[in-house]
């Protein structure tokens, strides 16, 4: 497989999806809006749930998109694994009322095989295996056999494969597609609890609704979802276990290093969460949201980030009187800024708030 960088991969998607009559729209603000359930966007599905709902009426019905997203609820795990991060970058086409199941999961097989060449023979998906409500998804299943994934590739689960935001509302089942990641021998049988099977792709179909009483109907109109993060894709394409050790990282992680004097295999834990909590930071800060830090919301997650930054540099003996953030926050703005324009517009504020925060 070929290797591609971050900017060139998320071109190549939306490039691809705009070849299939997609609208390709920026990313939407880190803040969610008028949606009061989420502090900060964390999915690239969560800016369009005023399209699904039928709330907003969409500029076209397919759309695609790179969307930066935010999850801190698991960030006591960034640097434990190879794996956790607090800002991601979420790829995405949706169907709003368009297309259904045959052109999305052909789409997804098309972008990963012909495109990123990534071995059919190292690709394996789940299908909704169905439960006392809602069938096995048969046609999803038979869609994926005519691209030429066998039967013994396929696994049915019933848990992980059926989405819904909340306990009512739009719903459907989902098929996940996974990479073995790995230079073992590849097993026959897929099993999707195996680490060495590397979740890459998502694909939602939202067909029904849920109702109060427990009950589900078909929605009139059918929507698809589906999700592809980048900086997992990347460390796939690039041959590592380790999403630290991709290109995504490398600058940044070399120049803790230079900064700190210690090599990553002394202390990765410190260099992983510096280097991801900076440009969490710098996202934040970068929005054009205004979110600065604070003691309430949003303010207090981003606070928590720099602190517990500044608190890891302090572990690897890096000056704190040296402007180390300022550093690392230049080279994500300028690695970033080409797509992401409002980091090169708000370089001063960015600068400025973390430079204030780190001296509190």
């Amino acid at each position: 497989m070929k290797k591609y960088g971050v900017n060139e991969l998320r071109k190549m998607y939306l490039d691809f999806f705009a070849s299939k009559g997609h609208l390709v729209m920026k990313s939407f603000s880190l803040v969610p809006h008028n949606d009061n359930s989420l502090l900060l966007i964390n999915a690239g599905m969560a800016p369009l749930k005023p399209y699904f709902t039928g709330q907003e009426i969409p500029p076209r019905t397919r759309v695609a998109t790179c969307q930066k997203c935010i999850r801190t609820g698991d960030i006591e795990n960034v640097g434990k694994t190879a794996r956790h991060g607090t800002f991601f970058e979420m790829l995405g086409n949706w169907s709003l009322g368009d297309y259904f199941k045959k052109e999305a999961i052909s789409w997804s097989f098309e972008f990963l095989t012909k495109v990123l060449n990534i071995p059919v023979n190292r690709l394996a998906v789940t299908v909704f295996a169905g439960n006392d409500v809602v069938p096995f998804d048969e046609e999803t299943y038979n869609l994926w056999r005519s691209l030429g994934i066998p039967d013994e590739r396929i696994a049915r689960t019933s848990d992980d494969n059926f989405w819904i935001a909340g306990e009512t509302g739009p719903c459907g089942p989902d098929s996940e597609m996974f990479y073995w990641r790995s230079d073992d021998e590849i097993p026959k049988v897929f099993d999707p609890e195996d680490k060495r099977w590397v979740e890459i792709w998502n694909d939602v179909f939202m067909q029904y609704e849920k109702k109060a009483d427990g009950t589900v109907i078909e929605l009139p109109k059918k929507n698809v979802d589906t999700g592809m993060g980048v900086e997992r894709t990347t460390a796939i394409l690039e041959g590592v276990n380790d999403n630290y050790a991709s290109s995504i990282w490398r600058d940044v992680i070399e120049k803790i290093e230079e900064i700190s004097g210690k090599s990553y295999k002394d202390d990765y834990l410190s260099m992983r969460i510096i280097a991801d909590h900076i440009r969490t930071s710098v996202f934040i800060l970068g929005d054009d949201a205004g979110v600065v830090p604070s003691n309430t919301d949003r303010g207090y997650i981003l606070r928590r980030l720099i602190r517990r930054m500044i608190r890891h540099a302090r572990k690897l003996n890096i000056d704190l009187n040296s402007d180390f953030e300022v550093t690392l926050a230049e080279l994500i703005i300028n690695k970033y800024s080409k797509y992401y324009e409002e980091l090169s517009k708000n370089k001063e504020r960015i600068i400025d708030e973390l430079t204030k925060e780190k001296v509190k």
